[in-house]
């Protein structure tokens, strides 16, 4: 019996049902686990928080000081006149290359695992491993990098190579998302498409393109948001700590942000605690930038 119920009120009205046995277990366990997902929810709000606070008075203090120097010098063992500029403009050459490479690869996957490849058990077998590929450990396609890239095609440690490989790493991110958007486009607007005499292609490029591109600028986002933080890949194909020139082409020998980070944090004692959590600052604008262009983006197509 799920409730139990109640006499009639002196004013006529019906009381709500009070639940009895299972019921009531499913509710209290229900109204529990609201509360416990909530807490550890705001556990990890506060400590993420806590630290960029930190991050912001230590770093924050540098910018203040003097961010045009920090922004365009180079890396020095002397603190107060390092700064970024090699491991930005790395950065820079890295992401734009790795998007080049990753969007139409990976959209031109999903849709023609979607809309044009038969369903067997080879396209299943074709889903399963790219669902696994997601979870692979970055370190491994670093030493895939390594043998295919930079010793197979003797490409070495430059930008070209860390590119295509942050480019393996993401690529089954954006294919899954864009996948899960193309499948979400309605049915009718392909069939009606179709009755009207248009080709697949024509319905695919007008019509279900389009209204995936939200969902799909989804996981270029967080394909984006992996690829700038990665440093175990890139250290594997052999990216430099310490890089005192512009990279100017993508044969040139580079290192990124995280990598110059990482030599900061690595140095004994506090002398470049501030020059560290000033780059992490100066990486997380990066990153938001890049995301509010994506979602800029995302959101025009969806008002369309």
């Amino acid at each position: 019996m799920a409730a139990t119920p109640h006499s009639l009120e002196p004013g006529g009205t019906t009381p709500a049902l009070k639940a009895t046995g299972r019921v009531a277990r499913r509710q209290w366990m229900s109204r529990a686990s609201f509360w416990v997902l909530l807490a550890a929810t705001l556990v990890g709000l506060v400590v993420l928080a806590y630290l960029l606070a930190d991050i912001v008075r230590t770093g924050g203090e540098r910018l203040v000081r003097d961010w045009p120097s920090f922004i365009t010098h180079y890396a020095s063992r002397r603190e107060a006149r390092a700064g970024i500029r090699a491991a930005l403009l790395g950065s820079a050459w890295i992401t734009g290359l790795t998007v080049f490479f990753t969007i139409p690869v990976g959209v031109g996957t999903a849709i023609w695992i979607e809309e044009f490849a038969p369903r067997n058990r080879i396209t299943t077998l074709i889903r399963l491993n790219i669902s696994n590929l997601a979870g692979v450990p970055s370190i491994i396609y670093g030493i895939l990098g390594l043998a295919v890239f930079a010793r197979l095609m003797d490409l070495g440690g430059t930008i070209i190579t860390g590119a295509l490989t942050l480019s393996l790493m993401v690529l089954p991110i954006v294919i899954i998302s864009a996948a899960e958007a193309i499948r979400q486009v309605p049915s009718s607007l392909r069939d009606g498409s179709l009755a009207l005499g248009a080709t697949k292609w024509e319905t695919v490029w007008h019509h279900v393109l389009p209204g995936s591109i939200p969902g799909i600028m989804t996981g270029v986002i967080l394909a984006i948001s992996r690829a700038i933080g990665e440093t175990a890949a890139l250290i594997m194909i052999g990216a430099y700590a310490f890089v005192a020139f512009d990279p100017t082409g993508v044969n040139d020998r580079f290192t990124i942000l995280p990598i110059q980070i990482y030599d900061w944090t690595t140095r004994p004692g506090d002398n470049f605690k501030a020059e560290a959590t000033a780059a992490i600052i100066v990486l997380m604008v990066f990153v938001l930038s890049l995301n509010l262009i994506a979602v800029l983006i995302r959101n025009r197509f969806r008002h369309d």
